[in-house]
């Protein structure tokens, strides 16, 4: 595994909206990794998590991704569902894993943007889709058990296999 220049990879959380961040906690605290869930002041996010820092940023639209993506260096792992974030990131060598437990890749990153922008253009023309699927169970099952894979190998643990 890549780990940026300290050697020890760092979680940064685009926290806004995750739905799985007593989770991240969990597996950060486990695997003794640092955690840092950035947040705008606009959603002010009142946390009652023991393990971790919090970065709040202005309230600016894309404030959170911005100081993200000037911060996460080679190695380190963010966790976002931001198409747009991860497309920056992972030519850095920065690992995306969405809540839901999906990693992003390169080679599939410019398929997504493409999805989103004709997504983004439909909703201009008043065409509105059925929105996000609800968050399962299964989902954190799936979240957990990638994060956990991405921290084994950090750890020298081998690989949990998805079976």
């Amino acid at each position: 595994m890549i780990t940026n220049v300290n050697g020890i990879p760092t979680i940064f959380v685009d926290a806004d909206s995750c739905p799985v961040k007593e989770e991240i906690v969990e597996m950060a605290s486990a695997f003794s990794v640092k955690v840092l869930f950035c947040c705008n002041y606009h959603h002010n996010i009142h946390h009652k998590l023991t393990y971790g820092n919090w970065k709040y940023v202005d309230s600016g639209k894309e404030a959170a991704d911005l100081y993200i993506m000037n911060h996460a260096e080679k190695g380190d792992v963010v966790i976002t569902q931001d198409i747009g974030l991860a497309s920056t990131l992972l030519p850095k060598g920065v690992q995306v894993l969405s809540p839901r437990g999906v990693m992003f890749h390169e080679k599939d990153i410019q398929t997504a943007l493409d999805i989103r922008f004709l997504n983004a253009k439909a909703r201009k023309r008043g065409v509105y889709g059925k929105g996000p699927k609800p968050f399962r169970t299964e989902d954190r099952e799936r979240f957990l058990l990638e994060l956990t894979r991405i921290l084994s190998k950090f750890a020298g643990i081998n690989q949990i296999s998805a079976e």
